[in-house]
């Protein structure tokens, strides 16, 4: 450690955007003496993928401006300027490492193929042999704490569960030291951060019947997780409510924050485990941190399967007689389909970069066992709607609901049902589907 001291190196931020219980950035900061930092908004998720669909949409990009915005100031109280570009992300480190000849990189570890493809170009263009250190940094168990080999992972997600949380413990969360890095370095950074007109939108409010309504950023994290835990309390009706589907408080809405990075699965964890102790334990305050260790299986599960996340025939290989009727797609996508349920969540998804776990296991569902389409297009529209896409579990969820993934049983929502139960007086459909009949 004291080897690097001395030194300036480069802290490479992508989808782990927040100071705190960032093991990346805690690194960095105590081995080494000046620390710059870098977020580059590459253009390439900007442009459409091969099925048309912008890569990332107007909502996400708003929120990651805000995200992004957030993390500047965080960053700047610890004395460490953060260059933010719109640019291909090589190019731009390129740039920085020819001004402060860095020694060493720092960066969250990623294995899916985008993210390995750009990081194989960032190592191809610096001209040195230099140390990168890549971390895990956004799981609640930790690789190095479970006790399977990563290519014997259960199959089943409850063996899953049952194996970490009998065998592994959850890691505190890391703190934040105070730095005495040069304050020059924050004057001297001219780059800003780009407009949501200079990435390709036009600006907008937000929806006013969105369920989610809130801003970008560690700080807004922090200030809903303190407001659903500690001054609402609806974390204790959470495992009720979670199946909602309107209104802010029908579930924690942590999942957005959790994609980027702006909040760690061990702060919300440890922050259970606070409530619980200060006031009690029950079905719900074990519910979220049942979730978030679905959202950990799917993370394994795509280190384990790598491309196969991708394929039509997911991790199970399996062959379906799958159709890429784009008139079918295209109903779907903007509610036009024979099922009102389905039209109204589209909707509300098209107008807001939100829609409930109900809803998206609903839709997807009618799209790959109704309709018979692709899966791998409706992943693909959600990537480009959803605020909290998040590679593993949008790819992971996808190929459960369409049978290539981690559920034997091939299951198909019956829509009508599920509207019936969850829409039982219909006011969620009328009220994203005020000028149609249903």
């Amino acid at each position: 450690m004291s080897s690097n001291k001395n030194k300036t190196s480069l802290v490479w931020f992508r989808n782990d955007l927040r100071i705190q219980d960032n093991t990346t950035l805690s690194k960095a900061i105590l081995e080494n003496n000046t620390v710059i930092a870098i977020y580059c908004f590459d253009k390439r998720q900007f442009k459409k993928d091969s099925f048309g669909f912008k890569k990332t949409e107007k909502y996400r990009a708003k929120f990651l401006i805000e995200t992004v915005q957030d993390l500047k100031t965080q960053l700047q109280k610890l004395n460490i300027p953060l260059y933010v570009y719109f640019d291909n992300t090589e190019l731009c480190i390129a740039k920085l490492e020819k001004c402060f000849n860095f020694d060493a990189l720092y960066l969250q570890k990623e294995w899916t193929s985008e993210e390995n493809n750009i990081l194989d170009k960032v190592k191809n263009i610096w001209h040195k042999n230099f140390p990168i250190y890549e971390l895990y940094n956004q799981f609640l168990y930790h690789p190095e704490d479970v006790i399977f080999e990563l290519d014997k992972l259960p199959k089943i997600f409850t063996e899953f569960r049952k194996n970490v949380e009998k065998h592994s413990k959850i890691r505190t969360t890391k703190s934040i030291y105070n730095t005495n890095f040069n304050k020059d370095l924050i004057e001297n950074n001219k780059t800003k951060i780009p407009t949501l007109k200079e990435l390709g939108f036009a600006n907008f409010t937000p929806h006013p019947n969105s369920a989610f309504p809130f801003k970008g950023g560690e700080k807004e994290a922090l200030k809903r997780l303190n407001n659903y835990f500690f001054k609402t309390k609806k974390l204790c009706i959470y495992k009720k409510t979670r199946n909602g589907l309107i209104g802010t408080n029908f579930s924690s809405k942590f999942s957005p924050w959790l994609a980027n990075g702006s909040i760690s699965a061990k702060t919300i964890y440890w922050k259970v485990k606070e409530f619980e102790t200060l006031y009690f334990k029950n079905q719900s305050t074990y519910w979220l941190i049942f979730e978030l260790i679905w959202r950990d299986y799917f993370k394994y599960v795509s280190i384990q399967h790598q491309s196969k996340i991708f394929k039509i025939g997911g991790i199970l290989e399996k062959k379906y007689n799958w159709h890429t009727n784009f008139e079918k797609v295209n109903k779907w996508v903007n509610g036009k389909t024979n099922q009102p349920f389905v039209n109204a969540n589209m909707i509300e998804l098209q107008k807001t970069g939100w829609m409930s776990n109900r809803g998206r296991q609903n839709v997807a569902s009618y799209f790959t066992k109704t309709l018979q389409l692709d899966w791998r297009i409706g992943a693909a529209y959600f990537e480009s709607l959803l605020l909290d896409y998040d590679v593993h579990s949008n790819y992971g969820n996808w190929m459960y609901v369409a049978g290539v993934g981690n559920d034997p049983r091939d299951r198909k929502f019956n829509v009508k049902l599920q509207a019936d139960r969850y829409d039982t007086n219909g006011n969620y459909q009328r009220l994203w589907l005020q000028n149609t009949l249903f």
